[in-house]
């Protein structure tokens, strides 16, 4: 399991030492997702922050229809809990799982407070992430709101053109709120 993709995602917000490195490590706990392995189940309690080290995930959950309802994807770099769980220490709302195989840096709630608390650079970090983490999720919902079925797809490829290779079309339209005949027929016009 590899830490420096961790590592090198925390050096690209905040400057940290050779001394910070080998401190900040020892907090994260390593696992391995297979394919459409869960990580998290609605109505567990999301006990650890996990960052994707290699692979990719989707946190979604799942109306009464049945219908499932992505509201986040999570690949190389990326952050992924149910956050107000973690938090607040109640049942999560979503379903987290495996689109890949992956690899995740795992910190528990004692260790996050106690990582936050040892290395003052980490709490720097991470509010970096909540600011940016709320800038999109902003723009996110005033593009659903928005923007046309083009708009919203184009948006997404070219936010995300790491991960839209790597999901199928039904996935991709689950996460912009869109049937998947939809993107279909965007991704016919924009091939022309």
């Amino acid at each position: 399991m590899t830490t420096n993709t961790l590592l090198t995602h925390i050096h690209q917000k905040v400057p940290l030492t050779e001394a910070d490195n080998s401190l900040i490590l020892p907090y994260f706990t390593p696992k391995l997702l297979r394919r459409r392995q869960y990580l998290l189940q609605e109505g567990a309690i999301c006990t650890h922050l996990s960052f994707v080290a290699k692979g990719l995930v989707k946190a979604f959950n799942i109306d009464e229809k049945g219908i499932e309802h992505i509201s986040l994807f999570g690949s190389e770099g990326w952050w992924i809990s149910d956050f107000g769980s973690f938090v607040n220490a109640v049942p999560g709302m979503l379903n987290i799982d495996a689109i890949e195989d992956t690899e995740l840096l795992m910190i528990s709630r004692e260790n996050y407070e106690e990582l936050l608390q040892k290395i003052p650079k980490m709490e720097r970090y991470f509010r970096i992430l909540y600011q940016n983490s709320l800038v999109t999720k902003d723009k996110r919902l005033i593009s659903s709101i928005t923007d046309s079925a083009e708009e919203k797809y184009l948006g997404f490829a070219n936010n995300f053109p790491q991960i839209v290779q790597r999901l199928p079309q039904n996935l991709i339209a689950s996460y912009l709120g869109l049937a998947p005949e939809t993107i279909s027929r965007i991704r016919k016009r924009q091939a022309k």
